[in-house]
């Protein structure tokens, strides 16, 4: 293979969040003269265009979004309807599946990456595609939530299972609550798209890839990339940090928040709560999460301003938080960091590519 003719084909749920970060990879893959052909509703392809950094090398495919029965005229994204009709939508995008296979036909790419599609590589492999799973979330998180080594009833997620990690995690002081095991165990035990459980699919979608694919770096979750590794089965591909940097889009404000604290300004960061926070405070101990209700997830004003004064003062802890924010930015913000994820990315793409050939 031409050292340039390397193409990548994505196909994100239809997520903000999900076709926001999408697009970061893919602007990192054609800044290094990489080709990217991007499967994204129709509508709403005009609302992400001028964030296209390399329009000569990532193309928008618009894909039309099925009408199904519970679905309103005109639903493109989760942002068009309530979270209860999300099931709905993904019963809609399951239909395209006709329409991805015989693009994917016609355009020939060496990977598609997905996440939600769990069927993509039923469709891809025969045709010689490799597939990746994108996932948007992070190794820690994917990794606690994951099945492995868990005694699942039925093949169902009981909210007892979700509150203890699985073995092996590599912290054990990262867990879920009991409002957030509840929530959980509730959505993985629905369907999510018509026949499928929203844990059917996702199980589905990890162990079907070829290889599983981060925006993340070994710099802050080395020990849950080398757990899912194991976990899983195949290989993991890390595209890097998502440096801070002005949010381009009002859409990714959720995921540059939390990285808030690594700018070179930043005293403080404290989070309201997620794997992220669980992370960040437990783990890697550059900050502290506000304390909820871990019954009902109350959040109470009172609770913020402890969190903020935790960090403010002058205690050991405070002092720890801000030389331990102090080290993991120095790394984070080195010359050059960015350029070696996206380097090795595509050459582990390139290795699994030849991978295939020998095979």
């Amino acid at each position: 293979m031409d050292d340039k003719t390397l193409h990548v084909a994505m196909y994100p749920w239809f997520a903000m969040g999900h076709l926001t970060a999408y697009l970061r990879l893919a602007n990192k893959l054609a800044a290094v003269g990489r080709k990217v052909s991007y499967f994204m509703p129709t509508k709403t392809i005009p609302k992400f265009e001028h964030f296209n950094l390399h329009p000569d090398l990532i193309t928008f495919i618009p894909v039309t979004v099925s009408l199904v029965q519970g679905l309103p005229l005109g639903t493109e994204t989760t942002a068009d309807v309530p979270h209860a009709m999300h099931s709905h939508l993904m019963t809609a995008m399951d239909l395209t599946l006709p329409f991805i296979e015989a693009t994917l036909r016609k355009i020939k790419p060496h990977f598609v990456l997905y996440d939600f599609p769990h069927w993509l590589p039923s469709v891809a492999r025969p045709l010689g595609i490799k597939c990746i799973h994108y996932c948007t979330l992070s190794p820690a998180a994917v990794g606690y939530m994951s099945d492995y080594g868990r005694e699942l009833v039925d093949d169902k997620w009981t909210e007892e299972e979700l509150m203890k990690s699985p073995p092996g995690f590599p912290c054990s002081s990262i867990r879920l609550y009991p409002f957030e095991c509840r929530g959980m165990a509730a959505a993985f035990n629905s369907e999510y798209g018509k026949g499928m459980l929203l844990a059917q699919r996702l199980s589905i979608a990890f162990t079907a890839s070829d290889a599983i694919a981060f925006n993340t770096c070994v710099e802050m979750e080395g020990p849950y990339c080398d757990f899912l590794e194991k976990a899983f089965g195949k290989p993991l591909i890390l595209a890097g940090p998502v440096l801070p940097e002005p949010p381009t889009t009002a859409l990714e404000e959720g995921l540059a928040s939390w990285l808030e604290g690594f700018k070179p300004k930043t005293v403080i960061y404290c989070s309201l709560g997620s794997m992220n926070a669980r992370l960040m405070a437990r783990d890697l101990k550059i900050g502290v999460e506000v304390d909820r209700g871990e019954e009902d997830g109350t959040l109470t004003k009172e609770a913020v301003c402890k969190a903020i004064k935790a960090v403010m003062d002058d205690s050991k802890f405070a002092k720890e938080v801000r030389e331990n924010l102090s080290k993991l930015r120095a790394v984070l913000l080195r010359e050059g960091l960015e350029d070696f994820y996206i380097d090795d990315f595509v050459k582990k793409l390139y290795g699994l590519v030849e991978s295939g050939r020998e095979a």
